[in-house]
């Protein structure tokens, strides 16, 4: 069902676009649409955010090492089977906005779509701007054959994704993205229409559906003939191979998924296992098969908040300290994975999954509250399992699709 709404929304569209750059309206300067090639552009890519967000409270910044690498097609196994390139405007020699393009033939193989993804979308309040970063983003993928582009997806769903729509109250979540109010208005006004919404959702301790769900842990559990365990970092690989096992099948049928490949897969597992607690990544086993999956993070943003993107000063690892220091006092968390595989659903194991998780975050570490994002809108069976357990949806993020055609312009 998924995949032949995926085909119908994005398999039209089909001309090529103009590519360049765009000259300013209502007296705008002209804005000049470059694609990173050079050291310097690429510094200039990685810290645009920094213009974009001065001032705002809620806004984390990333660790420029982490950013780099993530673009560094060297370094990111996904630069084995996709492709990808990075865009910048600059209107009077000054960055004004960012986007980064990307082509996955694996995905389109397995959707039988023709969609390529626009993502990393930085951009002055300024439609000008905007339209010409999307306009070069378009002309990308037409010239890679692609009919439709869709976003903010930063190469595929599994890695950063989706436009915040509503939750600007509170700071992003470890590997959540966050923006201004006044994206949304950008990205419609070049023609962009919703695709689908996500959804975060924040628990604490103290909840009374948690409370019925503690009464009935052990009668489910021996009733499932579930075990939960959590994972055992004697035996890495093996258990990173289950783990990627359950992630890929349990969700097969989910819209715009595509399986991480096993590089990619194993370059999560390594990155999350320096800061990873083995107790907040569990296994459910039934007669020893792996039938669910779920992993939660120390939100890391707390640690890296204040740190202004760097690890050293002068060479000297200041950043990295205080890094340190600061994860052992990280106050909340982030559920990045929920899975449980068809045919064990509706037995109760995803909100077993869920409650051993915030016990240990919240009972034995201390947390005092938690994350789990991000679900689908019309995922009803895993929505109404987080509400179960007493998760509120707090924030929503929305993928945005637009056929591509001669003029990408509305």
């Amino acid at each position: 069902m998924e995949r032949s709404r995926l085909a119908g929304f994005f398999g039209m569209g089909l001309a090529a676009a103009t590519p360049g750059a765009a000259a300013g309206g209502c007296g705008c300067p002209p804005v000049e649409i470059r694609q990173v090639t050079t050291r310097r552009d690429l510094g200039r890519f990685v810290t645009m955010p920094w213009r974009i967000y001065r001032g705002d409270p809620q806004w984390v910044p990333p660790l420029l090492i982490d950013v780099k690498e993530f673009l560094d097609r060297r370094k990111h196994p996904f630069y084995r089977h996709g492709e990808a390139a990075q865009f910048l405007a600059l209107s009077q020699g000054e960055a004004v906005g960012r986007i980064l393009a990307s082509d996955d033939p694996r995905y389109n193989q397995k959707h039988g779509s023709n969609v390529g993804c626009f993502g990393m979308f930085e951009s002055v309040d300024e439609q000008p701007v905007a339209h010409a970063l999307l306009d070069a983003a378009a002309a990308w993928l037409r010239a890679r054959g692609r009919a439709a582009i869709i976003g903010p997806i930063d190469y595929s769903i599994n890695y950063n994704c989706g436009l915040l729509v509503d939750g600007f109250h509170t700071p992003p979540r470890f590997m959540m993205n966050h923006n201004p109010p006044y994206y949304a208005p950008l990205l419609e006004s070049w023609g962009l229409t919703k695709v689908k919404d996500l959804y975060g959702w924040w628990f604490v301790d103290k909840t009374p559906a948690l409370s019925k769900w503690r009464s009935r842990v052990g009668r489910l559990a021996e009733r499932c003939g579930v075990v939960i365990r959590p994972f055992s970092r004697a035996h890495f690989e093996e258990e990173v191979r289950k783990c990627q096992a359950v992630y890929c099948a349990s969700r097969q049928d989910q819209w715009g998924f595509i399986d991480l490949t096993e590089a990619e897969f194993l370059y999560f597992a390594e990155r999350l296992n320096r800061v990873g607690i083995p107790e907040l990544v569990l296994t459910a086993e039934v007669d020893g098969r792996p039938v669910g999956f779920a992993l939660s993070m120390p939100d890391i943003n707390e640690a890296i908040r204040p740190l202004n993107g760097r690890l050293t000063t002068c060479g000297i690892p200041l950043g990295l300290c205080r890094f340190l220091y600061r994860l052992r006092r990280v106050k909340t968390a982030r559920m990045l994975v929920l899975g449980v595989l068809e045919g064990y659903r509706r037995r109760g194991i995803g909100e077993l999954l869920i409650l051993k998780s915030i016990d240990h975050a919240m009972g034995v570490i201390g947390y005092r509250g938690a994350e789990l994002s991000w679900t689908l809108e019309d995922n009803q069976v895993i929505n109404r399992t987080i509400e179960s357990v007493g998760g509120q949806r707090y924030k929503t993020y929305r993928i945005y699709g637009k056929p591509l055609s001669a003029n990408v312009a509305p």
